[in-house]
């Protein structure tokens, strides 16, 4: 089979099915090497890069997808349903950014963080598909963990988790309570002077 054809193989599926697809699975159709299908999928991704073309292919986690391009949203966002778009309130952006950097989270440890049950957002996450269960913690009674799904990557734009920015490193004290580590002791304000944080908050103690 030669690659013209491959190509052709692959584009028809990714259009026809309208979901992010595995690599195993093109590897299992088309009876290919993972290197053979990521090389076709390579020059598709090339070839959709010229301007003429409204789509492009792009890679979430270890799948890939056909898309629109994001210069053309505008035009495309009149003809679909508003109602099928999920509306996320804070709390569910709250509840996503918490399992987002912690993978393997469990109901619990999502509620202590937000301080209040997240039962019912949780519970629309995972309608929206954009959360799921990544099975049970090594604690007494065998919690439930979460982890988010490809679906919420492609919401987002990443490609992987490794996409996400980096956050302060934080930890529980004796009382329970966050405290941010490694805080950056001299960064400069909007003014260009120098500020030193932890003598910041020093004042804010004694005062």
């Amino acid at each position: 089979m030669g690659d013209k054809k491959i190509k052709g193989i692959i584009e028809a599926i990714l259009f026809s099915t309208g979901r992010i697809v595995k690599i195993k699975e093109l590897m299992t159709i088309l009876e290919l090497s993972s290197d053979d299908i990521i090389k076709n999928i390579s020059e598709l991704e090339e070839e959709y890069k010229n301007e003429e073309h409204g789509l492009e292919i792009i890679r979430v986690e270890d799948g890939y997808q056909l898309s629109s391009k994001k210069e053309y949203y505008e035009y495309l966002y009149p003809a679909f349903d508003k109602r099928l778009t999920p509306t996320l309130s804070q709390a569910s952006l709250e509840v996503l950014a918490i399992i987002a950097y912690n993978p393997r989270i469990t109901k619990a440890d999502i509620e202590m963080i937000r301080g209040v049950d997240s039962t019912g957002t949780m519970y629309r996450l995972m309608e929206y598909n954009l959360i799921e269960q990544a099975g049970k913690a090594d604690l007494p009674g065998k919690p439930i963990t979460y982890k988010i799904t490809d679906q919420f990557l492609k919401m987002f734009g990443l490609n992987s988790l490794k996409d996400l920015p980096d956050l302060p490193k934080y930890k529980l004290d004796s009382n329970r309570q966050v405290v941010i580590e490694d805080l950056v002791e001299n960064e400069e304000n909007s003014k260009g002077e120098k500020i030193n944080y932890k003598e910041e908050n020093n004042k804010k103690e004694d005062g």
